[in-house]
């Protein structure tokens, strides 16, 4: 929940292919940090617009992208997760299908921009994401300038591994210890490859399913999220509101 008061919006922002939606939370105290929230596979729901306004209540403004907009633009599934829908599932696992991962991070960049760009902005700008948005995490921090990253429970970050090179600004990770969407082998190879990177944090919840920090969903974890959530803030205050 918010800590201040905070208002919401919808803005265009411009892509390299076009213009798209994103949800704008603004904190009551500005120039505040900007924070690229990153959605998973459900679009720009409740969900996260709750989590945008949460994170605006702790003093950072807020962009969260409609990276679905090149398949079905406004796109809002499960806006209530402790009551899913088979069909809105199924939707949503047919939009992840057919996601273009390098058209997101391009957008994601032209955010960054974006907040960069507001009167708004400090001019720093971290991003932040779950799941989907959690592979995007760390896409982010290898082909972007944001000065920070954090990611809860990315998919298919094993795909990736070879670009864990280019990461220079500091990333984040929150790996689900039983996460039932990632196998043993990719869990291995992505802690193997990235602990022993200076740039990157990684913190394993010993136990928690894929979406622990998801309220209302089946796998949520009150316990993980809070010291997940702590340790996100914590990490955001370090490298956001600093030097």
């Amino acid at each position: 929940m918010p800590t201040a008061p905070v208002s919401g919006e919808t803005v265009a922002i411009e892509g390299p292919d076009g213009k798209f939606d994103a949800y704008l939370a603004r904190p009551a105290q500005r120039p505040a940090p900007g924070l690229v929230l990153m959605q998973y596979i459900c679009g720009v729901n409740a969900v996260m617009r709750r989590l945008a306004d949460g994170f605006a209540g702790h003093g950072y403004l807020v962009a969260c992208p409609d990276l679905f907009w090149r398949q079905e633009p406004g796109v809002q599934l499960i806006q209530d997760p402790s009551k899913p829908d088979p069909a809105e599932q199924q939707r949503a696992l047919d939009l992840n299908a057919g996601f273009d991962d390098a058209a997101a991070t391009a957008d994601l960049n032209a955010t960054i921009d974006w907040l960069r760009g507001s009167p708004d902005c400090t001019g720093r700008a971290g991003a932040l994401g779950y799941c989907l948005g959690g592979r995007l995490a760390f896409l982010t921090a290898a082909r972007s300038d944001a000065d920070c990253s954090v990611g809860y429970y990315g998919v298919n970050i094993d795909r990736y591994l070879g670009e864990a090179g280019t990461i220079a600004s500091p990333l984040m990770l929150h790996i689900a210890g039983a996460d039932e969407l990632c196998s043993q082998e990719a869990h291995d190879a992505i802690v193997g490859t990235l602990d022993p990177l200076d740039a990157v944090t990684l913190h394993e919840y010993e136990g928690a399913g894929h979406a622990f920090a998801l309220e209302g969903g089946h796998n949520y974890r009150a316990d993980a999220a809070a010291l997940a959530n702590a340790r996100s803030l914590a990490f955001l205050q370090q490298h956001l509101n600093g030097a």
